[in-house]
């Protein structure tokens, strides 16, 4: 254990202030595909029964227009999110008039990218841009990539344990500028520790170890034959957060700099404003119609495919990266986790626990800047892990020597562990987070145990990547629908989707001036410090 890692839990510690670490936030956004009863991409709009994707707080579309999106409201314990997730899935089965949610990251059997709809959020100017900004998705991964599915598990520690620690580390209450840096920086400290350790996640919880033939659209790959419509790799983990996944050579180049937040913004601002010669030769319309928002490399910055992020809530009108420099980073959204499909909200809670103790380790311990040659190890290491993790001879490189992912992952649950048991302490709970580090130890253990070991198992078992999907959303569309909700619960979601269609017709009624005028602004508001 580091010296400011055992100063931090030693502060945590204390009577007066270990219940600071109850009143952190976890909110979950889970993406999940609108299929038929064949498992077929849906091919009919958003329900109108699930209320406006453009204005829905709870129930939204992500990429495609069949590619729900749920999301819960920030809570101070994860077993409360949960229970609204999965309140959320058994509305949206009781409104989908015989639709069920694919329960596997990767898609099923696809269409032909002509069939695969792009979400749509009415005609207002706001909801065009974010259709567009589809458009230009669709022009650059193509459709299939707008089919997959992820888990984002959003994290914050409250401001007042950001206080507390920048005191106890020599910043002085009265300088409230530098309070606000201290939290920001320290959130991209936490990033950084993501970034060296973010492997072990992957090994833990990927669960898509194969993947059908029609979603690589006959790009060229090195994965082994299962079946006429499966393919897979024998110890991959999260074929989905390979490079199979959701990856273009604009973004290749791309990496952000997190050793500071102003490094963060401007290499991402960069990449918003900066040409790129390929879809500079496609161009921003086509017979008049708008297909992608610019010809930059990003059109927007949340274009960036990142396994995390900083956050800030954005005002109206605000972009991402204005709240970020304007009132600095509030919370971290954690991208890559597969869909559990053995869950049927998608994660467990046994999953959740862990990570509140992984990231507040990643917060607390020491987090040295990361030069451009460690970037690179870091990212082979977790390379490595997607497409090799349950290979028991996988080595990956640490401090310059290569060792074995079983030896450094149980060196890191040791490490984790005292944070854990503080967690479980501040939380008055029964050690429900040092269980978890149990559990997942146990899959270090026996690898046999891991998601992705036993999804693999079952589609050899079906022998094809699709039947299980199928087999798995078919269970928990069954479960969901045996146990609706009670009267007034829905009733309550009935009210929302009702309102979210009202609050669409008022903003599509109140629009004025032209779309390309409304883009023009949009795209000219790139500064920080632009209100």
């Amino acid at each position: 254990m580091s010296n400011q890692l055992q100063r931090r839990l030693a502060l945590l510690d204390d009577d007066d202030h270990r219940a600071l670490l109850g009143q952190g936030l976890r909110g979950i956004e889970r993406e999940t595909l609108r299929v038929d009863r064949h498992g077929h991409l849906a091919r009919t709009p958003h329900p109108v029964k699930l209320g406006s994707a453009l204005t829905n707080p709870l129930i939204t579309t992500d990429y495609a227009e069949a590619l729900l999106e749920f999301i819960t409201p920030a809570e101070h314990d994860i077993s409360v999110a949960l229970n609204r997730l999965d309140a959320i899935h058994r509305f949206a089965h009781a409104r989908m008039d015989g639709d069920m949610l694919w329960s596997v990251s990767m898609p099923g059997e696809l269409p032909p990218e002509e069939d695969i709809e792009i979400a749509w959020y009415g005609s207002s100017n706001l909801g065009m841009l974010k259709h567009v900004y589809r458009r230009g998705l669709a022009l650059r991964y193509g459709k299939a990539m707008q089919c997959i599915a992820g888990i984002h598990y959003n994290y914050s520690l409250p401001e007042k344990l950001w206080q507390l620690v920048a005191a106890s580390e020599g910043i002085p209450e009265e300088r409230r500028h530098a309070l606000r840096d201290f939290q920001s920086e320290s959130y991209i400290a936490a990033i950084r520790n993501f970034r060296r350790y973010s492997w072990l996640l992957m090994y833990l919880f990927g669960a898509t170890p194969a993947l059908t033939t029609s979603f690589l659209r006959d790009r060229p790959h090195n994965l082994e034959t299962l079946s006429d419509d499966t393919l897979y790799l024998p110890y991959a983990t999260s074929l989905r957060m390979s490079d199979l996944g959701y990856q273009n050579d604009a973004q290749s180049g791309l990496r952000p700099h997190e050793n500071s937040l102003e490094s963060y913004v401007t290499s991402l601002m960069s990449a918003v404003n900066t040409p790129y010669a390929p879809y500079q030769a496609v161009g921003t319309k086509k017979d008049g119609q708008w297909i992608q928002l610019s010809t930059n490399v990003l059109q927007i910055e949340n274009e960036y495919y990142s396994t995390i992020r900083p956050k800030r809530v954005i005002r109206t009108g605000e972009r991402p990266v204005q709240a970020l420099c304007n009132r600095g980073v509030q919370y971290i959204e954690v991208r890559c986790l597969d869909v559990d499909p053995f869950e049927p909200v998608g994660i467990s809670l046994e999953t959740g626990r862990f990570l509140d103790a992984f990231l507040l380790f990643c917060a607390l311990e020491e987090s040295p800047q990361i030069s451009a040659q460690e970037g690179e190890i870091h990212a082979r290491n977790f390379a490595r892990t997607v497409k090799q993790g349950r290979d028991p001879a996988l080595t990956l490189t640490r401090d310059g020597v290569e060792i074995p992912l079983k030896q450094w992952a149980l060196d890191l649950i040791e490490r984790i562990r005292p944070v854990a048991q503080l967690l479980d302490e501040g939380h008055n709970e029964d050690g429900v987070h040092a269980s978890s580090l149990g559990l997942q130890q146990a899959k270090i253990d026996n690898p046999a145990l891991t998601p992705s070991a036993r999804v693999l198992e079952e589609v050899r078992a079906l022998g094809s990547a699709t039947a299980f999907g199928l087999r798995q959303s078919e269970l928990h569309a069954a479960s969901f629908r045996d146990s609706p909700l009670m009267p007034a619960e829905e009733a309550l979601f009935d009210e929302m989707a009702a309102a979210s269609l009202a609050d669409q017709a008022s903003i599509e009624a109140a629009d004025a001036g032209s779309f390309d005028d409304f883009v023009a602004a949009y795209n000219s508001s790139t500064l920080c410090g632009n209100q």
